[in-house]
């Protein structure tokens, strides 16, 4: 399974939860996780299937939010 990474401003739960429906909403996604303690705000992504960065920074976009891939 692969992996995506993205520095992020997702800062705390509240950011969290904005972005859940979001990122749930992708069929491409089998699991993710933000490490808001990391200073990057690391998100995380295990991919089921194809999934390109450049979807993920856009979806982050539509929920207020800022990617960068890693």
């Amino acid at each position: 399974m692969e992996t995506l990474k993205f520095k992020t401003n997702i800062k705390c739960g509240g950011c969290v939860a904005n972005v859940t429906p979001f990122l749930n909403e992708m069929p491409e996604i089998a699991k993710w996780s933000v490490d808001t303690d990391n200073p990057e705000k690391i998100l995380t992504i295990e991919v089921a299937g194809q999934l390109d960065a450049e979807k993920v920074v856009n979806t982050l976009e539509k929920a207020g939010y800022v990617a960068t891939s890693l």
